[in-house]
């Protein structure tokens, strides 16, 4: 197969711990051929519907200089994204509105005859954290809201909570109130910007101290070890960009059975590969834009995570 990738700057993967590096590794090990691009790259014109200028790439096995470049003059590295077998939208959060384009045009490119995953419509359709309003059963309190108001009513109720942006990614911007509600309007004017911005809230859930499990579904099954990222210290964020330990361990019955529910109804959706979060009993995150985790989990349990997305991919893009 030959193989799109549309990531960011390569020049960036840590690949020690990238989950696209590690697809691009298993896709190189059986022989298919790779390509990738940034999203800035993605252009459209009548006469050759949605190209883009690729990078012919391989990979070196060396983690300093880990892939080697074909050169070739500029004419020949636009590609139309119809041309390759399958195309693998993996650019990082945040979804901003250069992010919603590039679905736009992917949506554009697949009804050209590419075949794209995860499916453009369906990133646009699960925002990472409204995503999770649709299964109430699996989730905590949780209070979406521009009223400053409504967030100070639902710390009165719950006393304990997390405040976080619907936009952030990796930890970022996420905020505790206890019981004293020290700081809660300090923190209400930052993430709501007095009303013009739109936050999540959700009770505290205590089971954040055995991790923040990572659970990815392929194909709309669950692979069957999580990665629960543990706070350190003082920190209240499991997130690895915030600090906290990644420890492999078997998937929970309440993991399953949150995943078993899920899973088909996310697939049926063109998402391929998804993954939640879930701390405790409770489902707070549906990630779907670049899922991660596929190296921690293979390294420390060995079970095989780009092997079985790549038998998914293979599956579906045939």
């Amino acid at each position: 197969m030959n193989l799109l990738f549309v990531a960011d700057p390569l020049e960036t993967f840590k690949t020690y711990k990238d989950s696209t590096y590690a697809m691009m590794r298993e896709a190189q090990r059986r022989g298919h051929t790779l390509a990738a691009c940034e999203p800035r790259h993605l252009g459209w014109l009548a006469a050759t519907g949605v190209t883009a200028p690729v990078r012919r790439i391989r990979l070196t096995g060396h983690e300093e200089q880990w892939f080697h470049e074909s050169p070739l003059p500029p004419q020949r590295r636009i590609t139309a994204l119809r041309d390759f077998d399958a195309v693998l939208m993996r650019k990082d959060p945040p979804f901003d509105s250069e992010f919603f384009y590039a679905t736009h045009l992917l949506e554009r490119a697949e009804r050209e005859g590419a075949r794209v995953f995860n499916q453009p419509r369906a990133l646009r359709d699960h925002p990472e954290k409204l995503a999770i309003l649709e299964f109430p059963q699996f989730t905590a309190p949780t209070l979406v809201t521009r009223e400053p108001q409504a967030v100070r009513d639902f710390h009165a109720e719950h006393r304990d909570i997390i405040l976080k942006p619907l936009d952030g990614m990796g930890g970022m911007g996420i905020f505790r109130v206890k019981d004293d509600g020290l700081n809660l309007g300090g923190i209400i004017e930052t993430l709501n910007r007095h009303g013009e911005q739109t936050v999540m809230v959700q009770k505290f859930l205590p089971a954040i101290r055995e991790g923040d499990k990572r659970v990815l579904l392929i194909g709309g099954q669950p692979v069957p070890f999580c990665l629960a990222r543990i706070p350190q210290g003082s920190e209240v964020r499991g997130n690895l960009a915030a600090g906290g330990k990644g420890v492999a361990q078997p998937l929970s019955a309440r993991d399953r059975e949150i995943a078993q529910a899920l899973g088909p109804v996310l697939a049926a959706r063109g998402l391929l590969l998804v993954g939640l979060d879930i701390i405790g009993e409770h489902l707070t995150e549906i990630n779907v834009t670049s899922p991660t985790c596929f190296q921690e989990i293979t390294d420390q349990a060995g079970f095989d995570v780009a092997g079985m997305f790549m038998d998914a991919l293979l599956a579906a893009a045939s």
